[in-house]
């Protein structure tokens, strides 16, 4: 008869990870509201339990051995499936349904969350988790069902379905299209500009469809994040190039006016990523739901 290994308790492992995750048992503690002790004594019994070394204690730090490494990639996606299972019995058990989304901080609160109340029109029982995330992560690690994502065609660990390429448009509040004769596009080059740090290169695709243009690109206001871009353009401070799903309220109350469309080089789109592996009816809807939303609006 083969006897099984007893599994460490999940408080042991809980630690590891946290540990494993941090490099820092100190980190670890803080993070599980224990002591640094607590968690070193957790750590050294799951070694004993499991006969390997799993960190290297090296001075006031530690680093993960082989078997630590090994362990780590192994149990983040078990305790992933963990939680997972614990939330969708929780669910179960109130007759509720959890849909756990990640969204890119803009996108969900300009274009997502607006829509939300048709999606949950005939599902009175839907409980939705919302996180902003701006690059890809371990999504069984965090228990997500599904994400966003902006980008090319590429997270690891999970499925990708296209959703639509992003339209960018060049716009400016009224007073300064009037202003600068912004309605003929030339004119944008004579005109202040704003940019977005992460994107310097939008003008530059612009300039390209008009080849007689002339005049210095990367002058003007810069900002780190789209809301401020919107709020600057808003206020007159400069034209901007910004995806329309951004500024779909602005569209129509006429505080922003599109001028020209604008060229994204990069070809980046929009997708829906879900963990590999089979993924529950609900997430399945929600996909086939906002895949209906944007070929309207971001197609």
């Amino acid at each position: 008869m083969q006897i099984s290994n007893p599994l460490p308790s999940l408080a042991l492992l809980r630690c590891f990870e946290a540990a494993a995750k941090h490099q820092s048992f100190t980190e670890a503690a803080e993070e599980l509201g224990l002591t640094q002790g607590a968690v070193s004594r957790h750590v050294k019994e799951l070694e004993e339990q499991i006969g390997a070394a799993l960190f290297l204690r090296q001075g006031r730090g530690v680093g993960l051995t082989d078997a630590g490494r090994n362990l780590y990639r192994e149990l983040t996606l078990d305790l992933g499936r963990l939680r997972q299972t614990i939330g969708n019995a929780v669910a179960a058990g109130s007759r509720k349904e959890v849909l756990s989304i990640a969204v890119l901080p803009t996108f969900g609160a300009r274009w997502l969350i607006p829509r939300l109340t048709n999606f949950k029109t005939d599902k009175p029982d839907l409980e939705l988790v919302v996180q902003s995330r701006t690059e890809p992560f371990n999504m069984v690690e965090n228990a997500v069902d599904l994400a966003i994502h902006f980008g090319v065609e590429d997270w690891p660990g999970a499925r990708l379905t296209h959703l639509c390429k992003e339209k960018l448009a060049v716009v400016a509040a009224p007073r300064l299209i009037d202003e600068f004769g912004l309605r003929e596009p030339a004119n944008l080059f004579h005109a202040p500009r704003l940019h977005l740090s992460s994107r310097p290169l939008l003008w530059d695709a612009l300039r390209q469809t008009l080849p007689t243009v002339e005049g210095s690109l990367r002058t003007g206001s810069y900002f780190d994040q789209f809301s401020l871009l919107i709020s600057a353009a808003v206020a007159g401070l400069g034209a901007a190039i910004l995806p329309t799903y951004l500024i779909e309220r602005e569209l129509q109350q006429g505080s922003l006016a599109e001028i020209v469309s604008a060229p994204d080089m990069q070809e980046r789109s929009y997708f829906v990523a879900v963990p590999a592996g089979e993924i529950k009816p609900l997430t399945v809807q929600f996909i086939n739901w906002i895949r209906k939303q944007v070929s309207p609006q971001l197609g």
